[in-house]
């Protein structure tokens, strides 16, 4: 089967963007289709100022909330990447492998590195150098397909190169993965800010549905949404980018066309109101599951326990094999351990 691998990072409560712009591919597509992993990369969420507690508080939210979304542990591997080692191991041999440019180039660290400058803040190397861990993140595990939108782009390519890179000067050790962009998924745009991404980091909480928030929240927050100047309802993303953003979120809830949908409505209000009751009743089941799990924390445990040691066999033999290439003396525990797995 295609092997796929995705990760969710957990430095804010996840969104209805996060929801219906990949989650919803996660449960419906993916993890049906692909021998699939699903991991919150909780390492990637040090290379900035944080809270240790909420970061703690943040990874299990996440595990948790994509267990209610659906995703099914008898069908996909999730796990905490922390919980497994292979990934910061691999990380440091494709460090070895970039170069100074290549991290710097990353658009990314580009505009994280500028935002911390203008708060007074210093940048952390790990800042620059996380698209390594995740290129490591994707090729430990001889992932085919990425599934990300148009930000991560660059750095799937960058795992690309690594893989590439390596293979010709130290011999075939890593499948090369490749971006596979959502087919039906919705980039939802912050309703506050039709311009720019509905983002999990993002300080504009107006603007923003987690998926959490109570219904009443959803509600305020989807009326108060902006939208554009003119009094009909066209669905165009260049010219009314509010109004297109609502109509895509209703249909990516409702599995209707943003296009046709538009026909529908006569005024803005009815637009906002049914929009809103889409989102309440799509979170309604996500919810409830949420709260029933956060009643089992023991199941949680064993679920991200069992993901961890299913990611881990996976990944072993690949970056033992990466450390064997590129001229690292095999521990004799692991001499061994290979003798004895060969054995079985």
């Amino acid at each position: 089967m295609t092997r796929v691998f995705s990760g969710v990072k957990p430095t804010g409560h996840l969104t209805l963007g996060n929801y219906l712009g990949a989650v919803q591919r996660w449960v419906n597509v993916d993890q049906h289709q692909a021998d699939a992993l699903f991991c919150v990369v909780d390492l990637h969420a040090l290379t900035v100022d944080h809270d240790p507690a909420r970061v703690r508080r943040l990874s299990r939210q996440a595990a948790t909330l994509l267990l209610a979304a659906g995703l099914d542990p008898e069908r996909c591997t999730l796990f905490v990447q922390s919980h497994v080692d292979e990934h910061a191991r691999l990380s440091y041999l494709l460090e070895c492998v970039a170069t100074d440019g290549e991290m710097r180039r990353m658009i990314q660290y580009k505009e994280k590195a500028a935002r911390e400058r203008e708060r007074g803040g210093s940048v952390r190397l790990s800042l620059l150098t996380y698209p390594a861990l995740m290129a490591a993140d994707i090729l430990a595990y001889g992932t085919d397909e990425v599934p990300v939108g148009d930000d991560q782009t660059q750095h799937v390519e960058l795992a690309r190169d690594l893989a590439v890179r390596f293979n010709q000067r130290y011999g075939y050790t890593f499948v090369v993965p490749r971006a596979t962009p959502p087919q039906v998924a919705t980039r939802v745009m912050n309703l506050q800010d039709p311009s720019s991404k509905m983002g999990k980091s993002d300080d504009s909480g107006p603007g923003i549905v987690y998926l959490l928030d109570e219904p009443d929240v959803v509600r305020k927050k989807v009326m108060r949404a902006v939208t554009d100047s003119g009094a009909d309802v066209v669905y165009d993303r260049r010219t009314r980018p509010g109004v297109a953003n609502l109509l895509e979120i209703l249909a990516a809830c409702s599995g209707g066309d943003p296009e046709e949908l538009s026909g529908a409505y006569a005024s803005y209000g009815a637009l906002k109101k049914d929009t809103a009751e889409a989102v309440v009743e799509t979170l309604r089941p996500l919810q409830e599951r949420h709260r029933e799990l956060c009643a089992d924390p023991v199941y949680v445990d064993d679920v991200l326990r069992g993901g961890a040691e299913r990611a881990r066999a996976v990944a072993r033999p690949t970056v033992d094999a990466a450390y064997r290439a590129i001229g690292l003396l095999p521990a004799a525990s692991r001499v061994r351990e290979a003798v004895v797995n060969a054995a079985r």
